[in-house]
């Protein structure tokens, strides 16, 4: 790798990259903070653009983009409460809360660090260990898969605010709606009732609108308009939070980090498992689990640092294999090819240099990101000084042209309504919606992994007979049953007590 540094060097600093980079950075956060639009859609927009440029300097351009719109995704989730991607949906849940305490800026400062904590290091592991890890990744089949699947959706459960019940019940509505469309093994259509417009399933943006955003206004709505938040943006200074407040952090931040560079290496998977699997570990493992949902900066912590550590994390099945470690990673696979890279074993050898100037281009990124962000961190607050009768309406209308660009289709935008009534049902009978929105984001890989470890193996007892996926399905079982084995101590005091009385 140190061979390559002066050729990385003169590509970082040629005065063309560096503008490219910057305008391309811009894009990628404004497109990641708009709620349904996100960083691989502007790789999607604008990679024709890259096909009259060099190889460098079209890694360098889409890199920007995808690392602008992962990054700056939870600047809509914590000032609207509508996520900019998948990746920020559990920054939703105590990053709005803390927006309307009249906590923005310090919600803001939070997701700002923790993001670039979680990019910039995960970037230097992912080149220092790409060809090494991809080796763990390769050796895993669909029972690894699955049983990977399983355990983050029983995981999450634990968000379901003390009813595991209602959250089971959430996930299996999200299993029913990621149903919608062909089957992955037999392409046999599910639930399309002939309808050709849910040939292709259900898509992403029309569910996270749906349930997430339009939902929220109209319930919010419904309450009336109290008073706006007081958000005091002269008081932010410097990065608007303290070192010491970071290492308060430390244990958070590791385990965090940890499971978005593990999960995003992993094919297939990515920042909009981790993010959910990273919120449920933080609550797991706090003091004060009663406080998540409600404002408590351990949830923006672990949910931005794991979602932003998945980035270098899923550049390295990419890289190394040739494999996708996510939508985003799939497109650049593909504009690579366009100019001539193959990714895979072979990469390392026969161009090298282009790959670790991904690597480095991440990293500058990161550190670009940070200074932009901090510069608009005191700007970005005053969003929610715009009066709710002026702002939800504008919102309402963003959420209606998001589906329409995500789909093409006015059926879509129809669809999207239906699951505003969804979401509005859901909050009105206490059901958690995440629970929902990872089984929903999981079924296809849950069941396509299902299918195949039952083509190879022919029996269940396959999960159970490999050591990882043995592990994993244990531990998922474990997660499910957890919550009645905790609450016997509590049952068998309260009986005692009620005996001595």
């Amino acid at each position: 790798m140190m061979e390559f540094l002066p050729y990385i060097a003169g590509q970082i600093t040629q005065p063309f990259n560096l503008v490219l980079m910057f305008g391309a950075t811009v894009i990628g956060l404004i497109f990641g903070a708009i709620p349904g639009l996100s960083g691989t859609l502007a790789v999607m927009l604008f990679m024709p653009l890259t096909y009259t440029m060099n190889a460098s300097r079209a890694v360098v351009f889409l890199i920007a983009l995808w690392v602008g719109g992962c990054s700056g995704a939870f600047i809509g989730s914590v000032l609207l409460g509508i996520p900019g991607s998948a990746s920020a949906v559990a920054t939703c849940f105590d990053g709005y809360p803390m927006a309307q305490a009249g906590k923005a800026g310090k919600a803001l400062a939070i997701g700002m660090v923790a993001s670039f904590l979680g990019t910039f290091f995960s970037a230097i592991l992912g080149a220092l260990l790409s060809q090494k890890i991809a080796d763990i990744a390769f050796a895993l089949g669909p029972w690894e898969y699955f049983s990977l699947c399983f355990v983050a959706i029983t995981m999450v459960l634990a968000i379901s605010k003390g009813n595991m019940f209602k959250g089971l019940a959430s996930a299996s509505v999200g299993l029913l709606f990621a149903s919608v469309g062909y089957s992955p093994i037999d392409a046999e259509p599910r639930f399309v009732f002939g309808n050709m417009y849910l040939m292709s399933g259900l898509g992403m943006t029309i569910v996270l609108i749906g349930i997430f955003g339009v939902a929220r206004i109209v319930e919010e709505y419904g309450k009336g308009f109290g008073a706006l938040p007081d958000v005091d943006t002269k008081s932010i200074k410097g990065l608007g939070i303290t070192l010491k407040e970071i290492k308060a952090q430390f244990v958070n931040i590791v385990r965090s980090f940890g499971i978005g560079l593990g999960i995003g290496f992993l094919p297939g998977m990515g920042s909009g498992l981790s993010n959910l699997v990273a919120y449920s570990s933080a609550k797991n493992g706090s003091r004060t689990p009663e406080m998540f949902g409600k404002g408590c900066p351990d949830g923006i912590w672990a949910s931005e640092v794991s979602n932003n550590a998945a980035i270098g994390g899923s550049m390295i099945p990419m890289a190394a294999l040739g494999i996708p470690g996510d939508s985003t990673t799939a497109l650049l696979i593909g504009a690579l090819t366009i100019h001539g890279l193959e990714m895979g074993p072979m990469v390392f050898k026969n161009s090298g240099n282009v790959v670790y100037l991904m690597f480095a281009t991440v990293m500058v990124c990161a550190v670009l990101i940070l200074i932009l962000q901090a510069l608009g961190m005191r700007v970005f607050p005053l969003i929610l000084k715009v009066p709710y009768h002026y702002m939800y309406p504008a919102l309402i209308i963003i959420s209606f042209v998001s589906a329409y660009v995500d789909s093409g289709s006015l059926y879509k935008c129809g669809m999207m309504l239906v699951f505003v009534v969804i979401g509005l049902m859901m909050s009105y009978g206490g059901l958690p919606t995440a629970p929902l929105i990872l089984a929903f984001i999981l079924g296809p890989t849950l069941e396509s992994n299902m299918l195949k470890a039952f083509q190879y193996s022919g029996s269940a007892a396959a999960f159970f007979t490999r050591p990882i996926s043995c592990v994993l399905m244990l531990i998922g079982i474990g997660c499910v049953f957890s919550p009645m084995f905790c609450a016997l101590p509590a049952k068998t005091k309260n009986n005692k007590q009620k005996e001595a009385n």
